[in-house]
């Protein structure tokens, strides 16, 4: 799963955001100092070139200092609060039950770091999905234009509170 598009405001319960600071917390301080004694112990094995070790630690250290840069654009710009009174209308935060290209599919409309455990499908509010709902209430249709190219008709059928 791709991670969140961190270039737009993305929405988190405070619970969300703490959990994600102290991941980035970790992840900066105790997490960088394992991996780089890691490398090192790996490094005195000898050549790199056929150092499985090694390649294997690097390249967990790549997806770490990824991680750290999503987390820190995705708190930077995050709207903390608290979750949205579901008032029927599709907005970012609440749980959307809805016909889509003919199945019924329940998701929540927000960012996989805020669905937290659940296990929830999670739509982003800036994926084609989501912009075409955003602001709908129950009963209302909408399309949008799925990768390959069909036009995806989409009925709203429920707006729910999510309860984290």
């Amino acid at each position: 799963m791709a991670e969140p598009d961190t270039s737009h405001p993305v929405w988190l319960t405070q619970e969300a955001y703490d959990r994600l600071a102290l991941e980035l917390e970790q992840l900066t301080t105790r997490g960088r100092t394992e991996i780089a004694k890691r490398i090192e112990v790996a490094r005195e094995e000898g050549d790199l070139k056929e150092n499985g070790g090694y390649h294997a630690a690097k390249d967990e250290q790549a997806k770490m200092e990824d991680r750290i840069r999503t987390l820190t654009s995705m708190l930077k710009h995050a709207v903390v609060g608290d979750v949205p009174e579901s008032n029927g209308i599709v907005e970012s935060g609440t749980v959307v039950k809805a016909h889509i290209h003919g199945d019924v599919e329940k998701f929540l409309l927000g960012s996989r770091e805020l669905a937290g455990d659940t296990d929830l499908d999670v739509y982003s509010a800036q994926s084609p999905l989501g912009e075409a709902i955003m602001g709908l209430r129950v009963g209302e249709s909408s399309t949008y234009t799925a990768p390959s190219g069909a036009e995806i008709a989409v009925e709203i059928l429920e707006v729910e509170t999510f309860i984290p």
